[in-house]
């Protein structure tokens, strides 16, 4: 039951690394270069804030999901894990939260403000980001439920203990 319990944990983890890591190439890679009447312009990750730390929060999360694979089952150090996906799993949400707002914009606009909608210009952009941001939604649930997971393994001995 311990084996079956472990290659779970490793598959999830693997499973969310996986996604993190998509999400940051998908979004990285998106760009389009359009022309509305004269003007051209270029349409990429980069030029909106949200969109750098939906990138820059995905890359830290997949660098420690990539770390946390070859992690000893036997060690110490999955009590710090389960606190480190608590922080982790609030960062993602974070940055799915600010890149969906601006996402919201881009597709939408904000007529009050005279903010037009640009995604009928850049499709191509705009597919690439609803892309990057569905797998980022992945990458939340996956990550919540590393943290009800870890926070279940790691306390219910604690619970169950007697004094």
């Amino acid at each position: 039951m311990a084996e079956t319990k472990r290659i779970f944990t490793f598959l999830l983890r693997f499973i969310a690394f996986c996604t993190t890591l998509s999400a940051v190439i998908i979004m990285v890679s998106s760009r389009q270069r359009a022309t509305v009447l004269v003007f051209s312009f270029e349409a990429k990750y980069s030029d909106t804030p949200a969109f750098k730390y939906f990138v820059i929060v995905n890359a830290i999360v997949s660098i420690y999901g990539f770390l946390v694979l070859f992690l000893p089952s036997k060690s110490l150090l999955w009590r710090l894990v389960v606190a480190l996906d608590a922080v982790f799993t609030i960062l993602l949400t974070s940055s799915i939260s600010a890149a969906l707002a601006i996402a919201y914009v881009g597709e939408k606009g904000n007529p009050i403000a005279g903010w037009l909608p640009i995604c009928d210009q850049v499709t191509k952009y705009c597919n690439q980001v609803k892309g990057a941001l569905i797998v980022g939604f992945i990458s939340v649930v996956l990550y919540l439920l590393l943290f009800l997971y870890s926070l279940h393994t790691v306390l219910n001995p604690l619970l169950l203990e007697k004094s």
